[in-house]
């Protein structure tokens, strides 16, 4: 049965050169033992600093798969302790890559919905001391999800995960990543979901046509 492994939290936010032009991030959780409240847009006790980018309606909850922690665990050499993506939830038993744009998901007493993939960036390149990590996580294909919050609800480890809902037109989070890192799906393949994406995919995917 798809669970969370863990919730994690960034407690304190993180200031280094790394961090890029906001100087700080709140890129480094760590799982929590006690339960934690999802609220409209964001996550109760997290931080976000970087709100251009993150966090927000559409990328208010970060999901992440132990299944492809462990492959990054195996490609790297190295353990990859949850949280170290970023992840608010890290899910077990769950390919979120191949989870439908505005799948449902029902964790705990909160009503989720699969938005977007996650896009990589400087700063994640630089918590991991990675330089090169930005094209070999697009090449890896295995972005994990953001998630919007549709009905509030707290969460906490060993919650199952129940797909309430899937949409009918087959798009998914590794497509719309694929598309979005030139990785050989087109932006007129992401067309049938266009009505759930966020406004700033639809955008992009409508400066094809």
């Amino acid at each position: 049965m798809p669970h969370l492994s863990s919730v994690n939290l960034a407690s304190a936010v993180s200031y280094g050169d790394w961090t890029g032009d906001m100087g700080s991030t709140g890129i480094d959780k760590r799982p929590v033992a006690h339960r934690v409240r999802l609220l409209d847009d964001h996550v109760e006790g997290d931080h976000v600093v970087d709100r251009k980018h993150h966090g927000g309606p559409y990328k208010a909850v970060y999901s992440y798969a132990r299944e492809d922690a462990a492959w990054w665990e195996r490609e790297l050499g190295r353990p990859i302790p949850a949280g170290a993506f970023g992840e608010n939830l890290t899910t077990r038993g769950l390919d979120l890559n191949g989870c439908l744009i505005g799948e449902r998901l029902r964790i705990g007493s909160a009503l989720l919905q699969v938005s977007e993939p996650r896009i990589p960036c400087r700063v994640f390149a630089g918590f991991w001391e990675r330089p090169g990590l930005i094209k070999e996580f697009s090449a890896a294909g295995r972005p994990g999800a953001y998630l919007r919050i549709l009905e509030p609800g707290d969460v906490g480890g060993g919650d199952t995960i129940e797909s309430i809902s899937r949409p009918a037109h087959g798009v998914t989070i590794g497509m719309a990543f694929s598309a979005r890192t030139g990785g050989g799906i087109t932006r007129q393949q992401l067309q049938p979901a266009h009505a759930e994406f966020a406004p700033k995919w639809q955008a992009w995917i409508d400066a094809s046509a």
